[in-house]
């Protein structure tokens, strides 16, 4: 009998579990990596950024991966969150030296910590290209899914490389 009632159960809980895996296989919940990728319009450094809990290299260049809807839909969202090196080009001692650490962390001290939510962009349905998260002054980002290269004049950002921070930022 005990053995009749745990096959029973064995087989409820197969069945809950292949419902529950059709669901999210269903084509609006389908999900796949795509780059993610940090272009930075900025004198500043920017040491790491996060998308949506997945961290990343600020500095530039492409890490793998997001995990991404394979379908866009309104709405969606990106929480960005970055740190800064306001002074990346700071005179340092040798890793090697006694003082390095002590005036490590003086420099670490001044980094700054950034976040902000914005929306995800559309990407047609038949090409997804990974998410570009772009810094531009004042602590500004912008996202783009596109599938052309920055070069391109096809490409959505627009804004120059080296942007010097202004005197007074907008609000």
């Amino acid at each position: 009998m005990e053995f009749m009632m745990n096959k029973l159960l064995a087989r409820g809980l197969l069945c809950l579990l292949g419902l529950m895996l059709y669901g999210c296989s269903s084509a609006d919940n389908e999900m796949a990596g795509g780059n993610l990728q940090a272009v930075n319009h900025t004198l500043h450094g920017v040491n790491w950024m996060s998308v949506n809990g997945y961290r990343a290299d600020g500095g530039g260049g492409r890490s793998c991966c997001i995990i991404m809807p394979i379908k866009w839909r309104p709405g969606m969202k990106a929480n960005v969150e970055w740190e800064v090196d306001p002074d990346p080009s700071a005179k340092m001692p040798s890793v090697t030296s006694d003082e390095f650490i002590e005036v490590y962390a003086r420099h670490a001290a001044n980094y700054q910590h950034h976040s902000a939510t914005v929306d995800i962009p559309e990407w047609p349905d038949s090409k997804r290209c990974g998410l570009t998260v772009h810094f531009l002054v004042c602590n500004k980002i912008k996202l783009t899914s596109s599938c052309w290269a920055s070069s391109s004049p096809n490409y959505p950002i627009k804004e120059p490389m080296g942007m010097k921070e202004p005197a007074v930022c907008p609000k």
